[in-house]
């Protein structure tokens, strides 16, 4: 267990470094941002190229999406439309994670991202190499990697998760007599541990956004609105999840907040989601949960400083010119496509099971 604690431990400064300095598209004037739009929609017919944007990236990002019927969703939501798209192109306005999934489910397409330098510290603190070292020492078990992972460490893994549908594929593991490996991030990890009484080693990785928020501040927070819903995403500290009254992944929560009868919703998440929330639940007063306080730095405030590296002029230059383009070598694309297909498979038996229960 030592590595899968070692590892993380000792990336962690550099990886907090890495966010804190991540670069952000320049400001743009409303003229050159509708002519851009404008014309990003023109590239988007000619290249019969299709927009797949996660809910985390800015407004602007997933209205565009929207309007060109590309779609906005979850990294579940995210892999299902890229693989059933017609279009030739995909531009995946995301991580680089995110890219290089839908290159490994369309080896026929071409997948391009605003910013290949877009990565994610779930993934930069699960190294392939070293966490394949990790599973080596530990045959016995199912490997189960989060969908925010390297392609390489998803050729390692049994089956790839996301927040969606880990719950549910760790308890139909559990049930077969089945012991895990959980990786990268230590907060959903002991989530799904909870929630499953699996026997699970956990990797013990960050997302730098929901390792920030503060449940001494949440409460204070909370003081001030007694009315208002707490939803929280598992990759949460635990102290945080404790203050929730809805857990769950992005899909969940935006359904959560068009359930919900409060007027007020306080959430703990990327406020990227706020998006969507707004679209489903316009009469209800959206708000941040804290991620400082006394004596803290913000390094994210909520917003994930990689998934704002995608901007409309650098989605315009790769449609131009067909840069940042996703490579994935054949030989870990056919890896690591079984895990992400075992899941597919298993989330649409559910989905079917569900719907045949109705």
């Amino acid at each position: 267990m030592d590595r899968a604690n070692e590892v993380p431990k000792r990336l962690e400064n550099e990886i907090r470094s890495m966010a804190a300095h991540a670069p952000k598209p320049a400001p743009l004037s409303p003229e050159d941002r509708e002519s851009l739009r404008i014309h990003i929609k023109k590239l988007l017919v000619e290249q019969n190229a299709v927009l797949v944007a996660h809910v985390y990236v800015d407004e602007e990002l997933q209205i565009l999406a929207e309007e060109t019927g590309g779609h906005v969703a979850d990294s579940l939501g995210m892999a299902y439309f890229g693989n059933t798209h017609p279009a030739n192109t995909l531009v995946v306005i995301g991580v680089r994670f995110m890219g290089e999934t839908a290159k490994i489910l369309n080896p026929e397409k071409r997948v391009l991202m605003p910013d290949l330098d877009a990565t994610c510290s779930l993934d930069l603190s699960c190294p392939a190499d070293e966490f394949t070292t990790f599973c080596d020492q530990h045959p016995d078990r199912e490997v189960v990697v989060y969908a925010n992972t390297s392609a390489a460490v998803k050729a390692r893994a049994d089956w790839m998760v996301t927040s969606s549908n880990a719950v549910d594929i760790v308890n139909h593991l559990k049930e077969e007599g089945q012991k895990i490996i959980f990786a990268p991030d230590k907060h959903l990890g002991r989530y799904i541990q909870q929630q499953t009484g699996v026997d699970m080693l956990c990797w013990q990785g960050f997302c730098v956004v929901h390792d920030e928020f503060k449940a001494v501040e949440l409460k204070r927070l909370m003081e001030l609105y007694p009315d208002a819903e707490v939803l929280v995403h598992p990759e949460s500290p635990e102290a945080v999840i404790a203050l929730a009254d809805v857990v769950g992944s992005t899909t969940k929560l935006i359904k959560a907040a068009e359930e919900s009868t409060a007027k007020q919703l306080i959430v703990a998440t990327d406020y990227g989601i706020f998006h969507s929330m707004k679209a489903v639940a316009p009469d209800k007063e959206l708000i941040v949960a804290p991620t400082g306080g006394e004596g803290a730095t913000c390094i994210s405030c909520a917003h994930c400083p990689w998934m704002a590296m995608n901007g409309l002029k650098n989605l315009a230059h790769v449609l131009e010119t067909g840069t940042n383009q996703v490579h994935v070598p054949e030989a870990i694309r056919v890896k690591a496509l079984a895990p992400i297909q075992r899941m597919l498979d298993f989330s649409k038996s559910n989905i079917q099971k569900q719907i045949d229960a109705a």
